[in-house]
């Protein structure tokens, strides 16, 4: 597939092309397969993002089979969640025409059974399934195993480019994100089917360790919960597999540069300036 060179042109002309915008991948591979990924926090901008996009599979004359990718998702925001529902509904009787079967990939845990209730509230005309492994989901579509296995590397090669960070650390991301708490390296590498000393090797080809990109994901889980949620410090630090606060904060000072409850303050302030202070002393180191 080639890129496309903006949203206009891609909407002109997406066949055998493909989008990429901050957050997420609209390809189109044929006129009768096309899908989107999504990497990152389903906020109301990056919804916005994406349904200026989605018009592109309104297309009546092309008939088409569609994959969503939600595998990547950080976490899904209420009203973000809303919003891209309110977008599908709608626009019922258009993609009822245009869109044959859909099928959806999901992640696993909370989010995945959040993104999973999707159908129950559209409740689409068109036949749709739920899938947690990509490969599954191509093939109700209707897609060969060799020709599906392409794509999906051809995709999961994109995302990686787009994210800058590779294949490996993607799925090991993926996994520590379930299991934060009491995380280990024999699990999370049975987990992602290899052996301890082969994980290991990998991460140290890739200039990294398991210790390290276990306390990325700990810091960013802990960034969106004091982000959305007023969880005090204590409930996020075991939350997130911290033995104690005190290990908490010194971890999340070390990967950010300041404290947790002065990184909180700052950006609930930005993300909300009419917002009065918080008063609870208990939600402060």
């Amino acid at each position: 597939m080639r890129p496309a060179d903006g949203v206009d042109d891609y909407l002109r002309d997406p066949i055998g092309r493909y989008l990429i915008r901050e957050g997420f991948l609209h390809w189109y591979a044929t006129a009768e397969l096309c899908g989107f990924i999504v990497w990152q926090r389903a906020d109301e901008p990056f919804i916005r993002r994406l349904v200026e996009v989605l018009d592109v599979e309104r297309t009546p004359n092309a008939p088409h089979a569609s994959l969503v990718d939600l595998r990547r998702l950080e976490s899904p925001d209420p009203s973000a969640f809303g919003l891209f529902v309110n977008y599908m509904q709608s626009r019922e009787r258009d993609f009822a025409v245009s869109v044959k079967r859909q099928a959806l990939v999901r992640p696993e845990g909370i989010i995945g059974a959040v993104v999973g209730g999707f159908y129950r509230l559209l409740r689409p005309s068109y036949p749709n399934e739920v899938f947690t492994d990509s490969l599954q989901a191509m093939a109700w579509l209707g897609l060969p195993e060799v020709r599906a296995a392409q794509l999906l590397a051809e995709l999961n090669a994109l995302v990686s480019e787009a994210t800058g960070q590779s294949p490996l650390l993607q799925l090991l991301h993926q996994v520590l994100r379930l299991r934060l708490v009491d995380a280990s390296l024999s699990d999370t590498a049975r987990e992602m089917g290899m052996s301890e000393r082969t994980l290991q090797r990998r991460l140290k080809e890739a200039g990294t360790s398991f210790q390290a990109e276990l306390n990325a994901v700990q810091v960013r889980t802990a960034q969106q919960l004091l982000l959305e949620t007023d969880m005090k410090l204590t409930a996020v630090a075991v939350e997130v597999g911290c033995a104690s606060l005190q290990h908490f904060s010194s971890l999340f000072r070390k990967l950010v540069g300041e404290s947790p409850s002065t990184w909180r303050d700052q950006h609930r302030r930005v993300s909300s300036p009419q917002a009065p202070a918080s008063s609870n002393a208990d939600a402060k180191e």
